[in-house]
C-alpha cells in the first residue's frame, strides 16, 4: 500500500500492472536464484555471493522500473549471471545461450561483453561503468540510464571523477544503485576503508540526490527510485547482505568465488523454496 500515493503520481503507468508486478517480484527472485544455483554446477566458480545481493535491484530495474528507451549497466560485472538471468527470464537471449555461460565456445563469458544481446557495456573492470554512463547519459537526455555498483567497486579513484562531472552537469538522467553488501572478495569494505561511509554523504556533496533502502526489498527500491524528485542525478544505497537469503551463505566471504557442491546446491534450493 504504501506506494499507492508514487503510483497515482505517474499517470502514465498501468497502476495495476505495477502493482502486480511488485507483488510478483518474490517469486521471480527464487526464480532468478535458482537459475543462477542450476548454473553454479556447471562451472567450477561464479560469482554467486555478491550475485544473490543483487538480485532483487537487478529485478525491479529490469521488471519494473525501466522503459523501452531506458538503458540498464552493471558496473559491478564479476556479477554478471544475475544480469543474464533477467535477459534470459525477459526473453532477450535463449536457453541455450544462458547454459553456454563459461563454457568452452559459449555465447556469455564470466562478465558481460558489449554486442552481446541486451548488454549496454563490457565491464567487469570495476570502477568504469558510472564514466561510461555519464557520456551515454550526456548525450541521450530523454532516457534515464541505471547504473550498479558494488561498495567495493567505490575504492575505485575512477567513480569518484565520473561522480564529480556527473553532479557538474546535472546528468539528473542517471540512477545509480550501490550494492551495499560491505563485503569484498576477503574483507569488510568498512574495515578497509572506514572514511568511506556515510556513502550517502559523498554523493551529496557532489550534487547528487541521495536515498537508501533495504537492498532486498523490491517494494522498497521500486518506491526509492519512483518518488526521487528528478532535479539532479539520483543515488540509492542499497543495504543488503552478500549471499541472501542462503544461511550458509549470508556474509561469509568464501562465497565471492565459489560455486556450492552438491550438498550445499541441495540445501539452498531448499532454503529458497521455504522463503
Amino acid at each position: 500500500m504504501r506506494c499507492i500515493l508514487i503510483l497515482k503520481e505517474c499517470s502514465h503507468i498501468n497502476l495495476n500492472k505495477i502493482m502486480k508486478k511488485i507483488k510478483d517480484a518474490k517469486l521471480r527472485c527464487k526464480i532468478h536464484r535458482k537459475e543462477i544455483l542450476n548454473l553454479s554446477q556447471k562451472v567450477q566458480a561464479l560469482h554467486i555471493g555478491g550475485s544473490f545481493s543483487s538480485v532483487e535491484i537487478v529485478d525491479c530495474i529490469y521488471n519494473i522500473c525501466m522503459k523501452k528507451k531506458d538503458k540498464f549497466i552493471l558496473s559491478k560485472g564479476h556479477a554478471g549471471i544475475i544480469q543474464y538471468v533477467l535477459l534470459y527470464y525477459l526473453k532477450i537471449i535463449t536457453r541455450k545461450e544462458l547454459n553456454s555461460y563459461c563454457q568452452r565456445g559459449g555465447y556469455l563469458g564470466a562478465h558481460p561483453d558489449f554486442g552481446k544481446k541486451g548488454i549496454n557495456a563490457s565491464t567487469g573492470s570495476l570502477g568504469h561503468g558510472l564514466g561510461m554512463v555519464s557520456g551515454m547519459a550526456l548525450a541521450k537526455k530523454d532516457s534515464t540510464y541505471y547504473v550498479l555498483l558494488s561498495d567495493g567497486e567505490l575504492h575505485e579513484g575512477s567513480v569518484w571523477e565520473s561522480a564529480l562531472i556527473i553532479g557538474a552537469l546535472n546528468l539528473k538522467n542517471i540512477v545509480l544503485i550501490i550494492d551495499n553488501n560491505d563485503l569484498q572478495s576477503s574483507t569488510r569494505s568498512s574495515d578497509t576503508h572506514p572514511n568511506l561511509y556515510p556513502i550517502s554523504n559523498k554523493f551529496k556533496e557532489f550534487g547528487w540526490e541521495i536515498s537508501d533502502c533495504n537492498g532486498h526489498s523490491s517494494e522498497e527500491i521500486f518506491k526509492k527510485i519512483k518518488s526521487r524528485k528528478g532535479k539532479k542525478p539520483f543515488a540509492l544505497i542499497a543495504k543488503t547482505i552478500k549471499g541472501y537469503p542462503v544461511s550458509f551463505m549470508k556474509n561469509v566471504a568464501l562465497w565471492h568465488y565459489r560455486s556450492p557442491n552438491e550438498n550445499e546446491y541441495k540445501q539452498a534450493i531448499i532454503e529458497i523454496n521455504h522463503l
